[in-house]
């Protein structure tokens, strides 16, 4: 039974930043209230909040309930549907079935999100075949896992699909920007239909950065790296 007591949630985020968006997204799905906290410079001046409450990582997101702090976005993301158990459930009741949704939530984080910013990020001067070839097996597995499904969670958005609209947006919009075809139509459709699903929800579409200024973002911060390489 979710909670009837008054709660004080906060979140200390980064617009840009994919792990707080999803974190911003589940408690939108769970319509839990919450207030806000952008941080505005990361690199160089780190607010006393975030510092107060993740002094081990320094990182966003941090969920702040009731004054206790919860850090890293998975570990967020199952506090989330732990403490307010109403619909919608971000993971199923059954332990096998939750563990499979944890190991591919794992899967996305530690293995297919290194493996496509290590492709993306190389220059055109740069043979990136091999780069590529480790991030297209990683969407086959997850093309795979998406058979016979709408999303990752069956007929309904969960804790999967969350932590994969990276996949969604922020990959899809990095390809635009250096021109690589990693994940498309022909290739992986499924995939392909399941991010325009994804996005065609209000409250993954209202949750996201602004394209065009995340575009901008990216596009300055490689004008920045390839001055400073030279």
């Amino acid at each position: 039974m979710a909670s009837t007591k008054k709660e004080e949630v906060k979140l200390i985020g980064f617009w840009s930043s994919p792990y707080s968006r999803k974190v911003e997204i589940a408690l939108q799905l769970k319509g839990i209230k919450y207030q806000y906290l952008e941080e505005h410079d990361l690199k160089n001046n780190k607010s006393p909040e975030l510092l107060k409450y993740n002094p081990v990582h320094k990182k966003v997101p941090v969920l702040i309930h009731n004054g206790r702090p919860v850090v890293e976005s998975l570990v967020i993301l199952e506090y989330i549907d732990e403490t307010w158990t109403q619909e919608p459930a971000l993971l199923p009741s059954d332990p096998y079935e939750r563990a499979m949704v944890r190991f591919w939530c794992k899967f996305i984080d530690d293995k297919f999100s290194p493996a496509v910013r290590k492709y993306l990020s190389l220059g055109p001067e740069t043979d990136g075949e091999n780069a590529r070839t480790e991030a297209q097996e990683c969407l086959k597995f997850l093309e795979n896992e998406l058979k016979g499904k709408k999303y990752f969670g069956g007929e309904t958005i969960g804790m999967i699909d969350i932590v994969a609209i990276g996949l969604a947006f922020w990959q899809r919009t990095l390809q635009e920007i250096t021109d690589k075809d990693l994940m498309n139509k022909q290739d992986f459709p499924l995939l392909c239909a399941w991010a325009e699903e994804l996005l065609s929800c209000s409250v993954i579409s209202d949750n996201l950065p602004p394209k065009d200024k995340f575009i901008s973002l990216i596009r300055s911060r490689r004008e920045a790296a390839a001055a400073t390489s030279k």
